[in-house]
């Protein structure tokens, strides 16, 4: 495979035209989130190369999802993806805000699932495309929050992965809108390490939540068996 692609076990990933790359965050969401069952579907707010939406429809074969992205050379690598994959006519690509997006849908998505903008305060980056990716300019987690309350079906949940350190800003502000953490994955680098990432789903209604957690690394540094049991099935090699 030539060195421009990502490969996968059932599909390929294009290095992406723009700066955002290919990450071990995406594959843990991928992996991780509830896809919901027979005929589900699912919303990708902030699809980027697509990584999130093929692994859905890897995981969920009667699954229909959408997939929107604002930033042009995203979606052309996007588009690229799916067309190559086996499930094409179960992608759909928006090349557009998620403000524009939410103001022609009709809702009713079983899930939704984002790898939001992390950086909420710091300085803005030189490079455009990546500031539109990572920083809350063009989709802040409120404004994520606000329409996933509007997309979700009742039954319905809101899977993201994020810094540590957003979790208890992002809940408060999911709780502002009536969602409620029902499930959470703490991520660590190598054992005994302080969490860098966390993964949690929202629903409506209070339930008491599930907490788990997982470290990417073993002591030799290389892929964890608790890695390789959540991500084995996407992995070439691991």
């Amino acid at each position: 495979m030539a060195n421009d692609y990502f490969s996968f076990k059932r599909f390929t990933v294009r290095q992406p035209r723009s700066a955002m790359k290919v990450g071990t965050d995406g594959v843990v969401l991928g992996a991780w989130f509830d896809v919901g069952g027979p005929g589900a579907r699912i919303l990708d707010v902030g699809t980027g190369t697509g990584l999130l939406a093929l692994m859905a429809a890897q995981r969920n074969p009667t699954s229909r999802i959408d997939a929107v992205e604002i930033d042009p050379s995203s979606c052309l690598d996007a588009a690229e993806n799916f067309a190559a994959s086996a499930w094409g006519d179960r992608l759909r690509l928006f090349g557009e805000s998620f403000a524009s997006f939410r103001s022609r849908s009709t809702g009713g998505y079983d899930r939704i699932v984002s790898n939001p903008p992390y950086f909420v305060r710091s300085l803005s980056c030189p490079d455009g495309a990546r500031t539109a990716a990572r920083h809350t300019a063009s989709l802040g987690y409120e404004e994520l929050l606000d329409g996933a309350r509007t997309l979700l079906s009742e039954q319905g949940a809101l899977s993201v992965i994020l810094p540590y350190e957003a979790e208890k800003p992002f809940s408060l502000a999911a709780l502002c809108v009536g969602l409620y953490r029902s499930r959470t994955l703490y991520v660590r680098s190598v054992p005994g390490a302080e969490p860098k990432r966390v993964c949690m789903e929202f629903r409506f209604g209070e339930s008491e939540p599930a907490t788990a957690s997982l470290t990417l690394l073993g002591e030799d540094r290389a892929a964890s068996g608790e890695y390789r049991a959540l991500a084995g099935d996407f992995y070439l090699r691991m």
